[in-house]
């Protein structure tokens, strides 16, 4: 039999964090002290629009990845530092921790090892049912029939024996690992729903012997363990249950289960029951969601009316206190974050499903939820240009641009990476930053700051030393404050596709490069354990109802306004400003 733990000594665990030293920074406008953060979970009613059209229901915590944690319990540490004073993250000698993000493990070692078609030591090829070990050095490269391991960690395999390696028997249970690494990226090579009725299918057949009692028998010892996998499936992959053929198969199953053995079938039916209830869930939080973007959508006042814009209600009017602004937009991050499957990361490069037409009750955009998190970003960049461009006064403009930089700070300190990078996008946004009468009236020296943390330069390696102290201070935490960690998104999304597109599925010899597969997990895991916290602050409805629904000018209004503020300056400026106004007056009669 394999190791059962194919993932031993990948991983190694982080040392402590304290974040005792770095005392909050206070904010001119905040006028009063910030509330206690409150413990309590906040997502216990149903969605109601009369209620509340931002408020969505929070999916349990006994939904959310509990798997995943045997993966990201011991994960690579880097040690690192960061160059910002007062940075609540530093850490000793920086190192990028995605630095690896565009070539594999795997790569490497095809080619000092014998996992390569062209080595005359080929141990890590088919060898039927036979076990083959060289030593190399201190480390040991061995085969169990089509199963590759190095130093005792699974590296390649063909499809076929990943398959079996998860189907469990009486005296075998895959590691729960392995079962979270494969079911995450086996979308790569066969649908879900092909690889849930092989495995099925396989946990049936081999009990068979032939004599109808002893295979009621045999079927009723394994049964809890099928049923244990196909929990930790339904757990951790729910979405794959929207396909109403995964359902049928998980159906099919639970009256197979009920033939023999009454305990496990009572388990399977109160999975099922907690499935529908988190895929419920899901259905009133897209709903929740299509219905903010269609109020979004309403177009801001016309700017002939730009004059009379004081009337309009603007951030400041809505919260004065960038603490309590920080804390409202970690709540929204939070909610979104957390419907947010991590099959998400995979599917969104993985092949085309053939069977992609296929309509059914469940069936819904396999990315949707991730695409929804990436419009909310993009959303607030432009929400923040929006609230700087409108103001008619320079001086209100650059109390604005003050009131959004002491913001992205406490997003700094709260963890709230994402958010901070929004802010940092929407203030360099050329309307915005063109606005040099009014910049001049700011006191930019904080914002340096915030600009050189979230540099781009080097891979973000200011950014990733700040992410695991962030990290390391959530692993750590005496308080739910200090367990918040929300990265920078988009970059989460960019490491994983290099790592996909820098690495080949399948080796030489047609064995699937799992090595490849251990590190698609290991950063998705990590995503998971981030995306379980429930925000400690307390609910702002009326901010969270301006942030989510206020109308945002387009790049073209933002530029018109830009120029209303503060007039053009050279020829090919004013040419764009009457092309603009022509463009957007066109699109009104037409409206």
């Amino acid at each position: 039999m394999p190791p059962t733990t194919p993932h031993a000594g990948k991983f190694n665990s982080c040392p402590a964090y304290s974040n005792n030293n770095h005392p909050q920074p206070q904010s001119p406008y905040r006028s009063h002290t910030a509330p206690k953060p409150s413990r309590e979970n906040v997502y216990n009613g149903a969605y109601s629009v009369a209620e509340n059209p931002y408020d969505v229901p929070q999916p349990h915590a006994a939904y959310r990845s509990s798997s995943v944690s045997s993966v990201n319990a011991n994960k690579h540490h880097y040690s690192s530092s960061c160059a910002i004073s007062g940075n609540p993250y530093s850490l000793p000698q920086p190192q990028s921790p995605r630095q690896h993000s565009t070539s594999c493990p795997g790569r490497a070692y095809r080619h000092t090892s014998n996992c390569s078609s062209s080595s005359s030591d080929q141990s890590c090829r088919n060898s039927g049912s036979s076990t083959k070990a060289r030593l190399y050095g201190h480390s040991v490269t061995a085969s169990y029939g089509e199963m590759c391991y190095h130093d005792n960690s699974l590296v390649s395999a063909s499809l076929e024996a990943l398959i079996q390696h998860l189907v469990p028997t009486v005296d075998y249970y895959p590691d729960r690992s392995y079962v979270f690494t494969f079911l995450l990226s086996s979308r790569l090579f066969l649908h879900p729903y092909e690889l849930m009725t092989r495995v099925c299918h396989l946990c049936v057949e081999q009990q068979r012997s032939g004599d109808a009692l002893l295979d009621k028998i045999r079927f009723r010892e394994v049964a809890p363990k099928l049923v244990q996998l196909l929990t930790e499936w339904t757990e951790t992959f729910p979405y794959d249950f929207r396909d109403e053929r995964m359902m049928r198969c998980l159906k099919d199953m639970t009256l197979q289960v009920a033939r023999g053995d009454e305990f496990s079938w009572r388990a399977m039916q109160q999975m099922t029951q907690r499935l529908i209830k988190r895929l419920s869930a899901l259905g009133q939080y897209e709903e929740a969601v299509a219905a903010l973007n269609a109020v979004a959508l309403e177009r801001p006042a016309s700017l002939k009316s730009k004059q009379t814009s004081a009337q309009r209600s603007d951030i400041l009017s809505m919260c004065d206190d960038p603490f309590i602004l920080a804390q409202q937009l970690t709540h929204i991050e939070l909610d979104r974050l957390s419907f947010i499957g991590p099959e998400e990361f995979i599917q969104s490069f993985a092949m085309k499903d053939p069977l992609e037409n296929h309509k059914g009750f469940f069936r819904k955009r396999k990315t949707s939820n991730l695409e929804a998190y990436v419009n909310w970003f993009n959303r607030l960049s432009f929400l923040v240009a929006t609230e700087i461009c409108m103001p008619v006064k320079k001086k209100h403009r650059a109390r604005i641009i003050e009131f959004f930089i002491d913001v992205a700070q406490e997003c700094f300190n709260i963890g709230n990476f994402n958010s901070l990078m929004a802010i940092i996008t929407g203030m360099n946004m050329s309307p915005v930053a063109r606005l040099k009468k009014t910049w001049n009236k700011v006191n930019t020296d904080k914002f340096e700051i915030l600009e050189h943390q979230m540099d781009p330069s080097s891979n973000f390696s200011n950014y990733r030393t700040a992410l695991r102290g962030a990290t390391q201070r959530s692993e750590t935490a005496h308080s739910s404050q200090e367990k918040i960690v929300i990265p920078f998104f988009s970059l989460l999304i960019k490491d994983i596709y290099f790592l996909n597109e820098g690495c080949a599925n399948r080796l030489p010899n047609g064995h699937i490069n799992f090595e490849k597969l251990w590190e698609l997990a290991k950063q998705v895991s990590e995503f998971l354990v981030w995306r379980q916290v429930i925000c400690p602050f307390d609910r702002d409805r009326r901010i969270l109802q301006y942030l989510v629904t206020t109308p945002v000018f387009t790049e073209d209004e933002l530029h018109l306004a830009s120029y209303e503020s503060e007039g053009p300056e050279n020829n090919m400026e004013k040419d764009s400003r009457r092309s603009l106004r022509s463009s957007l007056l066109h699109r009104e009669n037409r409206s």
